[in-house]
């Protein structure tokens, strides 16, 4: 009986890979390896052992075998998967092939072990080489081979900025997860893809983008938006623990004082111990009962200030209610209690806990999860205004100013770009003088709650230019009820909840609406 050699040159015998019974019925994907530029004869060979092999039942000879490599800024072609052919089969049956018919040709074998379990040929997983059949047929002739390793684009190098992670939604590349990077005029996903046959990973990149469908992933490494918020977080924070202690209109007036103090001195110790001697207990105790991360976020925003004095007091200079999401209550809620209120003088607030759900990717671990992360929505109710009488109902509103105040600029073409959608763009003679639906960056394609807000006479909840609350004004997203009651009113509170809760996911996830997600800074202050 003839032996078998592995890709190590160490010679098996017959006995050593079929001698157990599942080497016999269990089908595996194995990896064999010819002679350089035979992978097409070893594929026929293959193909017609097959037809006298039951054991043998599938045979794949990747079909791209050069791909683009970049090196030193210069595109080259260089083999990829040349030399490999994949055969489903049981262990046993491929062995007997390569030491009968191909002698010259190898086996994969893994010496990599990690559970605890002997080397033996290296197999590999349905789930993997599924994902490797589709890329190669689909992406081989089109993808780019990187020559820096993966963490490299996390980055943009010209701004320092962290690059949007993405997973992608459906197609071959269904569930890979990656860094949307710019190459000169090109937005590219770039990927860690695992070559079959090795442990090796290196860092693809894969061209046009804007054709994948895919959604942004929360960065607990470096997001925009989280890094864009720091500084409102902080302000947030004080201000939500200011009003939480009964100060009322004097909250702006604290805030500044607060800061102001911590910007000659920057030592919360110190200024809890001042703030309990002027009289300031409870926020005193409050402020010292912040955790560690709490209190560096305040620190950050006096360092912020010392370095731009003036900052707290020009930025926020006005204060009717808090953004409508926040990863803070402001007011002490009890355990248990998913909503409170607070009174001011012209409107009740009402803080309702809310658990939002985000795909969040970890860098340092190149894995993403769905974190639930528990955020704070701040919604003011008060009468009816202009009505009168015992049917008079109540709105309630949350803060989208600078969000809304933005969009309500818009005007004329750009508005109508903007929630339009989609447009028609004639290709001309590429496409046989037919016309192509074009997807443009707006509310309908990207932020369809939004939209139906925005254009549909129907819905509940409506966006309000310059809302009068008191002597103050607000650009807000409200809904109204028609009586009292509060079935009625929780009904609507509810409405409000979901709906400005589903717009902010839906601009915080697409990798369009760039200039709005901006914005939504002031809307969900994300962590």
């Amino acid at each position: 009986m003839q032996s078998v050699k592995d890709d190590t040159g160490t010679v098996k015998s017959p006995a050593t890979y079929g001698g157990d019974k599942l080497n016999q019925v269990d089908f595996r994907w194995f990896i064999v390896r010819s002679l350089p530029h035979q992978e097409r004869k070893l594929a026929d060979l293959l193909m017609k052992h097959q037809a006298e092999e039951k054991n043998i039942l599938e045979v794949y000879c990747p079909t791209h075998t050069t791909v683009s490599v970049s090196r030193g800024g210069r595109e080259l072609q260089a083999p990829l998967f040349a030399g490999y052919v994949f055969v489903l089969s049981t262990q046993k049956a491929v062995a007997e092939f390569v030491s009968r018919c191909y002698p010259e040709g190898t086996i994969l074998y893994d010496n990599r072990r990690k559970d605890g379990g002997k080397p033996g040929f290296l197999v590999i997983p349905e789930e993997q080489m599924r994902f490797f059949r589709d890329f190669n047929e689909n992406y081989a002739d089109k993808v780019i081979i990187l020559e820096r390793p993966y963490s490299d684009y996390a980055f943009n190098p010209k701004t320092n900025e962290p690059n949007d992670v993405v997973r992608v939604v459906d197609g071959p590349l269904a569930g890979k997860e990656g860094y949307l990077t710019r190459f000169r005029r090109d937005k590219r996903l770039v990927f860690n893809m695992r070559l079959p046959g090795s442990g090796r990973y290196c860092a693809v990149s894969v061209p046009n983008a804007w054709n994948l469908h895919v959604v942004r992933v929360h960065n607990a490494g470096g997001d925009k938006q989280a890094m864009g918020t720091a500084k409102e977080r902080a302000v947030d924070l004080l201000v939500g623990i200011i009003q939480g202690c009964g100060y009322g209109d004097g909250t702006l007036e604290m805030l500044y004082g607060l800061v102001k103090e911590l910007t000659v001195k920057p030592s919360l110790v110190d200024l809890c111990k001042s703030l309990c001697k002027r009289g300031h207990e409870k926020l005193g105790q409050r402020i010292a009962g912040l955790g560690t991360e709490d209190a560096e976020l305040i620190l950050n925003l006096i360092r912020y200030e010392r370095d731009n004095t003036g900052y707290v007091e020009a930025t926020f200079s006005k204060l009717v209610i808090r953004p409508y999401l926040t990863p803070t209550p402001g007011v002490e809620m009890g355990e248990g209690n998913d909503e409170a209120e607070l009174s001011h003088g012209h409107f009740t607030e009402i803080i309702r806990k809310v658990g939002i759900a985000e795909p969040t990717y970890y860098p340092e671990r190149q894995k993403a999860e769905l974190v639930t992360t528990t955020y704070y929505a701040h919604i003011g109710i008060m009468p009816s205004p202009g009505g009168s009488g015992m049917g008079q109902g109540f709105v309630l509103f949350a803060n989208w100013d600078a969000f809304l105040g933005e969009y309500f600029m818009t005007g004329g073409r750009a508005n109508e770009k903007l929630v339009e959608g989609t447009a028609k763009k004639n290709l001309g003679e590429e496409s046989g003088g037919r016309d192509r639906e074009m997807l443009v960056e707006s509310f309908r394609n990207y932020a369809p709650t939004l939209y139906g807000v925005l254009t549909d006479a129907t819905s509940a909840v409506r966006a309000v230019r310059n809302f009068m609350v008191g002597t103050e004004t607000l650009n807000v997203l409200a809904i109204e009820t028609t009586g009292k009651e509060t079935a009625e009113v929780d009904k609507a509170k509810d409405k409000l909840v979901d709906t400005c809760t589903h717009i902010c996911r839906e601009i915080s996830s697409t990798v369009h609406l760039a200039v709005w997600r901006r914005y939504l800074r002031t809307v969900w202050l994300h962590r």
